[in-house]
């Protein structure tokens, strides 16, 4: 009897490893979070993304039996409150109120017409709807997949936590996953479109912004925004919001902790918990590849416009206030790291051109363009 109830415990203990419930599936993805921290850690890739992203694969898809609160999916477990987060979307206003705390609006407010570089980037959002509605997905989960165009991770998971909820998963690693990897797709597409004169292009220094512009600006671009397009209110009611607490000289210790301490803290649990949700189950199907080729298609079609945009900008555009078209590219809201992309690209053909603070201006404009989009296509189709 000892024995019988002995080996009846062996049995039921083996039955709860994860060996016992490893399928291939689960290796698959242990790969992928594996290749995913060798890029952050050895690329030197966007580390504060990949790392904990590419850690929560791993803990996604560690082999359980179901039914001990262990997985994310798991109503009552730990990474299932954590990931409420996501899946009700309210991690990415907290990092839109990062994002506004950190970021200088100045060479956007000194250089208006930089903000349509940074909305014709946007069409990358809505030729991947498009072509995602020929692919069979109902609008709203097409809409979840097109906000990818916008290399904006935040704005992707708000939009398909509400819009397509079922995809979150693949939209969210897709996002961060592109986001990542700016450094790899846009150059090619910019050498692609601009000629060697057009590299050569020197834009002058912008004007100095006064204290008051920058104060009066994260108000009045909350009322002008968030009146057209309410639905888009906790993403650009944040962002200005932050940006305010930079801008008005009297709570920089509220700035500085959302810029830094707050978006730390909400930048780990979202990394965490969106790697979480690649559970193999749940994430390795049909819809996931077309998900991630849309995603792509999206990211390239979103560059292509903003780059394309400026050359045909200048053709309107006097001499001396010619736009260097390898800005286009940072009109995707990928801040600062594809306007870093831009100064990088123009070093590379004149070292004495420095495009940063130009392309800075787009590359700001993106992050408001995109979650303009994105409370477009949530008021047309929540």
């Amino acid at each position: 009897m000892d024995s019988s109830f002995l080996t009846d415990n062996i049995r039921r203990f083996w039955e709860f490893t994860g060996l016992y419930n490893c399928e291939y599936t689960n290796l698959i993805m242990i790969v992928v979070g594996l290749f995913f921290i060798w890029l952050a850690i050895k690329k030197e890739f966007e580390p504060m993304l990949l790392v904990p992203i590419g850690f929560g694969i791993l803990v996604g898809n560690i082999p359980f039996a179901p039914g001990n609160e262990i997985g994310i999916y798991e109503e009552g477990s730990v990474l299932n409150i954590l990931y409420n987060g996501v899946s009700a979307g309210w991690y990415p206003p907290l990092i839109f109120l990062g994002i506004g705390a950190m970021t200088d609006f100045s060479a956007m407010i000194a250089n208006p017409k930089l903000m349509l570089v940074g909305a014709a980037a946007q069409f990358g959002i809505f030729g991947a709807y498009m072509v995602a509605l020929e692919l069979g997905f109902e609008p709203d989960q097409a809409a979840g997949i097109a906000i990818i165009g916008g290399a904006d991770g935040p704005t992707a998971i708000f939009l398909s936590s509400k819009l397509s909820p079922n995809l979150l998963g693949a939209i969210a690693v897709s996002a961060y996953s592109y986001m990542a990897l700016v450094p790899v797709i846009q150059p090619p597409i910019m050498r692609l479109l601009t000629t060697k004169k057009e590299r050569l292009i020197k834009m002058k220094p912008a004007r100095v912004v006064s204290q008051d512009e920058k104060i009066i600006f994260p108000i009045v671009g909350l009322l002008l925004t968030c009146f057209v397009v309410p639905s888009a209110l906790p993403l650009l009611g944040m962002l200005f919001f932050g940006n305010l607490l930079r801008e008005s000289g009297v709570t920089t210790r509220l700035a500085k902790t959302a810029s830094n301490a707050l978006t730390d803290i909400v930048t780990m649990l979202l990394g965490l918990t969106v790697g979480a949700s690649t559970q193999a189950s749940q994430f390795l199907t049909a819809d996931t590849i077309k998900i991630f080729f849309l995603g792509f298609m999206a990211f390239v079609i979103a560059t292509f416009s903003g780059v394309f945009f400026v050359k045909i900008f200048n053709l309107i555009l006097p001499k001396e206030k010619k736009l260097n078209p390898l800005i286009g590219n940072a009109g995707v809201s990928a801040v600062p790291m594809a306007a870093r992309i831009s100064n990088q690209a123009g070093l590379k053909y004149d070292p004495s051109n420095y495009l940063l603070m130009h392309a800075m201006g787009p590359n700001v404009a993106g992050v408001i363009g995109s979650a303009v989009a994105a409370g477009v296509l949530l008021g047309f189709l929540n």
